[in-house]
């Protein structure tokens, strides 16, 4: 899915904190954005996932704007996984239910993504009682299990340990890889946005400042 902002500007309580007049994020590529805290980095990943309705300025999916169709094919993980109290299993199940995906099928895509990401053993196990890297990665193959077109990702290693970091980092790639997803993520690492990335995107003061 190819991304367009054009003319974009948001404010809270009359400060400027995004202003972009345009840019492009190619379909399939993984794009890091950067930048210091307050630089409108979340800023900007939620108005393309569609959670700030209030800007100026227009975002294009693949040449179309927002829709239910086009909600329903990306989706946005936090720096803090948000999961259910239920079972890994049924935190992975949720995205494929609310998109009507029948139980046979759903079973064999959640039996597939804990098999790839390699947390078969808490597939019963409450999300209350996840390390935080467990938490992390469950948040990712609930993302990931209907195979988004775009998936955001706002600084999903942020609060796990290094282990934990390449091994989200390669499901990350790999996801990439396997379904010519675009992946647009925030994060605070020079070094990991290099080794992710086929394009860093760098904001200061809701401004890009380099490419």
């Amino acid at each position: 899915m190819n991304i367009r902002v054009e003319n974009l500007k948001k404010y809270y309580k009359n400060q400027m904190v995004l202003d972009i007049d345009e840019l492009d994020i190619k379909s399939g590529a993984i794009t890091c954005v950067m930048g210091s805290n307050g630089s409108g980095k979340s800023t900007l990943i939620n108005i393309i996932a569609g959670l700030i309705e209030d800007y100026e300025g227009t975002v294009y999916y693949d040449k179309k704007k927002l829709s239910k169709n086009i909600m329903m094919n990306m989706t946005l993980t936090f720096q803090n996984p948000y999961l259910m109290r239920q079972s890994v299993w049924e935190n992975i199940e949720y995205p494929l239910k609310i998109r009507n995906i029948d139980k046979a099928t759903r079973d064999e895509m959640i039996e597939n993504i804990i098999e790839d990401f390699g947390i078969s053993e808490l597939k019963y196990k409450k999300a209350n009682q996840l390390s935080g890297g467990e938490g992390q990665k469950v948040s990712l193959a609930r993302a990931m299990v209907f195979k988004p077109k775009l998936l955001l990702l706002d600084e999903p290693t942020a609060s796990v340990d290094k282990e934990y970091t390449k091994i989200i980092e390669d499901i990350i790639k790999r996801y990439n890889k396997n379904t010519n997803s675009t992946v647009i993520m925030i994060t605070h690492s020079m070094g990991q946005a290099k080794d992710l990335s086929d394009e860093i995107i760098y904001l200061e003061k809701g401004r890009i400042e380099s490419v």
